[in-house]
């Protein structure tokens, strides 16, 4: 059964990310009308261009509430409302035991609050328009502990936790709220780590992954789609892990050898 979004109207934060292209890209394909939302207005703009009239860039600073309120309301203004929110946008400050109180605060407001403040911003719009789905990003971080996440693993914890109480919040409204959780995925952050090397990202990444490979972007995507849809009418206050087996596993579980070792 194919996905028809002909009629919605979706708001996409962090548009101008190789992951929130992908995004936009599969709203469009379902045939959706995208609002792209980014501070980085060269590659938002850029990207939103391509997707000609079906998609509009807004440069907005995701921990300014006017700029979120200026958001839905350009939504409105050009599509007539907004049935969709996909809450991507994301900070990477992190240092660990060492970080910050100002990088605590920044990283917590760029992904959490700001999130939680788009809901609200947004939730009266869609309640007009009968309900809405909206797609918090948390991550396997958020259920996982790594030796390389500390503030971010704590943010998205905290928005799997929130997705839960907006759903059960707005689900008089119709409005369902669920949240995805990559493991790792070609995006951003993985192709500068690999020098935009997709193999070597497969290769150190594809260990940690039943499936032996990182995600595509697309696959996120589609699973974001899906849960705009009607496809996924019974579905909200939820997450669901888009890994590749990323949290089936524990250590040592993708080792085939390490029983041989064990023996000496």
């Amino acid at each position: 059964m194919s996905i028809d979004l002909s009629d919605k109207v979706a708001i996409v934060t962090g548009g101008a990310t190789l992951m929130g292209n992908k995004v936009v890209a599969e709203l469009v394909g379902a045939g959706a009308k995208v609002v792209s939302a980014d501070i980085n207005t060269q590659d938002g703009q850029r990207h939103a261009d391509a997707y000609g009239e079906n998609v509009m860039f807004e440069a907005t600073d995701v921990t300014d509430d006017a700029q979120l309120d200026h958001l839905v309301e350009a939504a409105v203004e050009t599509f007539g409302g907004v049935d969709i929110l996909v809450n991507l946008a994301v900070s990477y400050l992190d240092q660990g035991l060492h970080t910050t109180r100002a990088d605590w605060l920044t990283a917590l407001d760029v992904n959490l609050v700001s999130g939680a403040r788009l809901v609200a911003s947004v939730a009266p719009v869609m309640e007009r328009r009968g309900g809405g789905s909206v797609i918090n990003f948390a991550s396997t971080s958020g259920k996982r502990a790594t030796h390389f996440s500390y503030v971010y693993a704590a943010s998205k914890a905290a928005i799997i936790g929130v997705t839960r109480s907006q759903a059960v919040q707005l689900a008089d409204k119709g409005i369902r709220v669920n949240s995805v959780s990559p493991a790792w995925v070609w995006s951003n952050p993985i192709a500068e780590m690999s020098g935009h090397d997709r193999d070597l990202a497969d290769q150190v990444g594809g260990e940690l992954h039943v499936l032996g490979r990182i995600a595509d972007p697309e696959e996120v995507a589609r699973t974001v789609v899906f849960l705009a849809s009607d496809l996924s009418s019974f579905i909200t206050g939820t997450d669901i892990a888009v890994d590749g087996g990323y949290t089936a596993i524990g250590p040592g579980a993708m080792d085939k050898g390490h029983r041989d070792r064990l023996k000496g």
